[in-house]
């Protein structure tokens, strides 16, 4: 039988209202009377009703997460940064994955408004008007991260766009003569939301214009490792092969070392997202630094602020940073 906090007040001969004011540390109460509580709650392993709680709060402490998958190692970092952050602000954390289908995103966002979250953190494939409509009937805080769906969100992220121009850039004054560009999302284009995909390449696109770089081979579809086996690398003309992604790129890197060519001496690499098993792989792979753990604790912290003081805190987008490691 779970034990109540009038059993605790049985059994320290002290009224309700005390045991609930030593348990959820407010004042009104002596320093002994406090730790005399505590201690037979934690003797009589007390448990709180947090269903009786919500009633009275109006809240039930938990935030949804709706992601695309965790094989990707950054959303596996995201995930962690939003559930650490969640717990030191007293939520718990319900994760959905999608992997990348509408429908069954649609399906998750209402599996979490059912169960009464008090808030979501979305990284969406939806988009448009219709799907704006949509999230805006359940009436529950929402802060969009990664794809952008409309100004009627909060959204954290960073500029996309120019992170991989200036990744570009960086790559230009290597002395690169090709380019190749690998995302095989983009041939998503139109049909789901994709939106840092699409920042991604027109920042590569603006690079490539700005330094004079004759026109790249871009890569959209799931086929790109075969279409590289084929390519004709020139040590005379170096190519860089600037992908969209970390996970790419080390795919990429493998298919050079399979064909014996050498990086960066024959052939660069680029990625994008910094993930965190990168220090195992060698060379190093140059990327672009996105700053996941920042991103999830951030979203946290404004949409907790919205339910606690009904407003989002507004975050400027991050920063980014290119990492100079050996493959470029």
């Amino acid at each position: 039988m779970r034990v109540t906090i009038k059993d605790i007040a049985a059994v320290c001969g002290v009224s309700a209202g005390t045991v609930d004011r030593a348990l959820n540390n407010r004042t009104g109460i002596s320093e002994k009377t406090r730790n005399k509580v505590l201690k037979a709650a934690k003797e009589m392993n007390y448990q709180p009703d947090f269903t009786a709680r919500s009633l009275v709060m109006g809240r039930t402490m938990t935030l949804g997460v709706v992601l695309f998958d965790l094989y990707n190692r950054s959303f596996a970092q995201l995930m962690n940064a939003i559930e650490q952050k969640s717990r030191e602000l007293g939520y718990f954390v319900y994760i959905t994955l999608t992997d990348k289908d509408p429908e069954n995103e649609r399906t998750c966002i209402e599996y979490l408004i059912n169960r009464k979250v008090d808030g979501i953190i979305l990284f969406t494939v939806n988009q448009g008007e219709e799907f704006d409509d949509y999230l805006s009937r359940f009436h529950t805080p929402i802060v969009t991260i990664f794809n952008f769906i409309s100004n009627n969100w909060e959204y954290i992220g960073i500029r996309e766009r120019l992170a991989m121009k200036e990744a570009v850039n960086y790559i230009a004054s290597k002395d690169y003569k090709r380019f190749v560009y690998v995302s095989p999302p983009l041939a998503y284009a139109g049909k789901t939301n994709i939106y840092t995909q699409e920042e991604r390449f027109i920042g590569f696109l603006e690079g490539i214009k700005l330094n004079n770089a004759p026109e790249p081979l871009v890569l959209k579809d799931s086929d790109y490792l075969n279409k590289l086996q084929a390519y004709a690398f020139d040590p005379a003309e170096k190519t860089a092969i600037v992908c969209s992604t970390d996970l790419y790129a080390l795919e990429v890197m493998n298919l050079l070392k399979e064909r014996s060519i050498a990086i960066p001496e024959q052939a660069g690499v680029m990625g994008f997202d910094d993930i965190d098993m990168l220090k195992y792989i060698s060379p190093r792979l140059t990327t672009v630094k996105f700053p996941i753990v920042q991103i999830g604790e951030k979203a946290v912290e404004s949409i907790v602020n919205k339910i606690e003081k009904g407003a989002y805190i507004s975050i400027p987008l991050l920063d980014h940073e290119i990492i100079r490691g050996e493959s470029i």
